[in-house]
């Protein structure tokens, strides 16, 4: 498409070719009429001139009518000075529930870095760029774009409302090839610049008068109207320019005709996914006059339909959301209505707050996946006590408070059990192999024994890691399960170690008071024995006067007596040797417990913890003042 600038160059002849070769061919062009009395052109009086394009071609007839009657064109490039009261160029401040919001996406994004990918969280981060890179520039400006398809008449609409014919219309397609902006006041230079839009193609309204607009001039004082090229343009380059600026804009005039205003590449690439923009989005249903009759009230309707299936809200009824009228660019037919409304729209100074606060909804729908889930998420106690008992029974703590207590009742039993039994078991133990030897001591077991621990602590693991993850979002249960493994390495060998340190003590176990009496005893049915038998001997050696009974009874009495008093000690060690294996056993299982909580559960307590408060930063963002379901509980 022929520019702007080179046709007004042909247009002004001669004299106006030669002021833009003085100028280094960039293409200044003043035209006859353009100048001062005197012949002093607009530049030479005093007035701002960018050096690119200061140009003035103003009709003395009046004000332009809708159409594009030819009035004041000027572009400029950079800040001008300010003149006339001018709105002051710099940056603003958004509301407190914005500011709120952003700083929780700020944090909701620093806390997610290391757990999710970027491309992840992509959008959040070019909305925090976006918002930090908007609140810099003016915020006395309200950027506008004016986008529809090929033959909607948008390009004629942006002329209609800047009063003067700006843009290129006509019947060749495209017609725009590159976004054009019309700014009603100075101080915008910021904003096109971000929107990468030169100085050739920066142009002002119609205005009748010196430092005066038309009568809604006013009224539009900061808007800034932007002509998109074809959103379903051929030229894949114009459809990737339309996407950029519509990224950046504060608000959007979608152009429609009565052929086009259902085409699914409309509603299914822009419409539907900008649902959340509803009220920074005006639907506009151009050409109603080539409608016969009810024919555009009917169409209307039907686009309001369509709308609402899109899921944008319709601005009706006082509620909030997108403003849909229908109008006739070419006639002027209600072209006033959409003037007023982008006078109230401007006036409100409220647009870039809420495009943003559209952008961070979209960009918090799109992290939901990652931050919501069904179900309660957490580690519950009865998850603890279980992940305990499976250590526990890893690190055989069960087994090895049985061994203890069956080695208290040895003990005992060597202790106060008759010397004849004793040695009788001594005995059998040395003619026995392998009898008295420890589980797990004998020959190729204790290999089976390393390997069904590990296996236990293994199972171990994975059963805490999925009670943890349930219901959280894909990437947090990934990172819980993550830093489960990572803490089951070398927790075997550990709980190996811990069952020898924190297992039943070295040498013999604790005695009770009552045991030094019954050795005693012990020792005394012994002696008695050993009496009765060297009386009954001397007896028989005719050494001492026969007399049996007396030395039998006593004998008797020492042999039925020893056993007697073992028995007895057997009875009365079951309530100790119990109560010493049960505390070999407790040591055991919170040694194992404790390993586990340091190597596992921590670990995934400190996962959780973080998704918590990730949780609750996603909240925030969304704006909602609960979670959506539930937050869930956390222990530890």
């Amino acid at each position: 498409m022929t520019s702007v600038t080179t046709k007004a160059t042909e247009a002004a002849g001669p004299s106006a070719a030669s002021g833009a070769g003085e100028t280094g061919g960039v293409g200044v062009a003043t035209a006859p009429d353009a100048r001062e009395p005197g012949g002093t052109d607009a530049s030479e009086r005093g007035g701002w001139d960018d050096g690119l394009i200061a140009r003035r071609a103003v009709e003395r007839g009046g004000p332009a009518k809708a159409g594009g009657a030819l009035g004041e064109l000027r572009a400029w490039d950079g800040e001008p000075p300010q003149e006339h009261g001018d709105v002051p160029p710099g940056g603003g401040e958004y509301g407190d529930e914005l500011r709120v919001r952003l700083d929780a996406l700020r944090e909701l994004v620093g806390l997610s870095r290391a757990r999710l990918e970027g491309r992840t969280l992509h959008e959040a981060g070019r909305v925090l760029d976006e918002a930090v890179a908007r609140r810099r520039l003016s915020a006395q400006h309200t950027v506008v774009a004016i986008a529809g398809a090929t033959g909607s008449g948008k390009s004629t609409l942006f002329n209609s409302l800047a009063g003067v014919r700006i843009s290129e219309t006509g019947l060749k397609r495209p017609t725009t090839s590159a976004p054009i902006a019309c700014s009603w006041t100075d101080g915008a230079a910021g904003l096109l610049d971000r929107l990468g839009i030169p100085g050739r193609l920066r142009r002002r309204p119609f205005q009748a008068g010196t430092g005066a607009g038309t009568s809604g001039d006013e009224g539009l004082r900061g808007l800034v109207l932007v002509d998109l090229p074809d959103h379903d343009s051929a030229v894949t380059a114009h459809r990737e320019q339309v996407d950029r600026v519509l990224a950046l804009v504060d608000a959007v005039i979608w152009v429609v005709d009565p052929e086009k205003y259902a085409d699914a590449a409309l509603h299914e690439r822009y419409l539907r996914p900008l649902a959340g923009h509803a009220e920074v989005t005006f639907v506009v249903l151009n050409q109603t006059d080539r409608l016969p009759g009810d024919a555009a009230d009917l169409v209307l309707d039907d686009l309001r339909r369509l709308l609402d299936e899109d899921g944008m809200a319709l601005g009706e009824y006082g509620e909030p959301g997108a403003t849909v009228l229908a109008l006739s660019a070419l006639t002027g037919d209600g072209v006033e209505e959409l003037r007023e409304l982008l006078r109230t729209f401007v006036t409100e100074r409220g647009a870039a707050g809420r495009r943003l606060a559209a952008d961070v909804d979209a960009a918090a729908a799109r992290l939901r996946p990652v931050y919501v889930a069904e179900g309660r998420a957490g580690l519950g106690e009865r998850a603890r006590e279980e992940f305990g008992d499976r250590l526990a029974e890893a690190v055989g703590a069960a087994a090895a408070g049985e061994a203890a207590e069956r080695e208290w009742r040895r003990h005992a039993g060597r202790a106060c059990g008759t010397p004849w039994l004793r040695l009788w078991r001594w005995y059998d133990a040395r003619r026995t192999p392998g009898c008295g030897v420890p589980a797990g001591q004998r020959p190729g077991e204790a290999k089976d024994i390393e390997v069904t621990a590990r296996q236990r602590v293994e199972q171990a693991v994975r059963t805490v890691a999925d009670a943890a993850t349930t219901g959280l979002p894909g990437p947090w249960a990934q990172a819980v399960r993550e830093s489960a493994v990572r803490g089951a390495e070398g927790l075997p060998q550990e709980l190996d170690a811990l069952a020898v340190t924190a297992g039943a003590p070295r040498g013999n176990p604790p005695r009770p008071a009552w045991w030094p009496v019954a050795v005693l005893a012990q020792a005394s049915m012994t002696l008695i024995q050993i009496l009765g038998g060297l009386w009954l001997l001397g007896q028989v050696l005719g050494v001492l006067e026969p007399d049996l009974l007396p030395p039998f009874l006593l004998m008797l009495a020492g042999v039925v007596g020893g056993p007697v008093v073992e028995w007895g000690c057997w009875a009365a060690a079951r309530g100790p040797a119990r109560r010493y294996g049960q505390d070999v056993e407790r040591r055991l299982r919170e040694a194992a417990a404790g390993c586990g909580r340091a190597k596992v559960l921590d670990p995934v307590a400190a996962e959780l913890l973080r998704y918590r408060e990730v949780r609750e930063r996603y909240v925030t963002v969304t704006g909602a003042a609960r979670a959506v379901d539930s937050v869930p509980p956390w222990s530890g």
